[in-house]
């Protein structure tokens, strides 16, 4: 059984981040803590870390959460057994291993495990 460390995040996926950013910084409000070039950028927002994918970051078509495990490969194992559909096969980020997949209804989630 996978083993969840945490919810790290809500993923939106953007076309333009910097347009993006605009919209949750300036209309929602919510405070940068993380921006990484035109791809990615974490926001705060209370207690919850909303992110904005673009470009390369982009993993998936409508948001998502993410659930850091210990081992990415054994949490996608135990998933596909329990009925998620495997999008995107393990891979390195440039912070860590992810896996994409869908739950049984369809709803998008990623693993992560911290590289190093």
């Amino acid at each position: 059984m996978v083993q969840v460390r945490k919810a790290g995040m809500v993923i939106h996926p953007v076309e333009n981040l910097r347009d993006a950013l605009r919209f949750y910084t300036e209309g929602l409000g919510l405070e940068l803590q993380f921006q990484d070039g035109e791809r990615f950028a974490a926001l705060a927002a209370g207690d919850v870390t909303v992110a904005l994918a673009a470009g390369e970051e982009r993993l998936h078509s409508s948001p998502h959460v993410s659930y850091k495990v210990d081992d990415v490969q054994a949490a996608v194992s135990d998933l596909v057994a329990a009925g998620a559909t495997l999008l995107r096969e393990p891979e390195d980020g440039p912070h860590e291993r992810r896996a994409v997949l869908l739950d049984p209804a369809g709803n998008g989630l990623i693993v992560y495990q911290s590289l190093g």
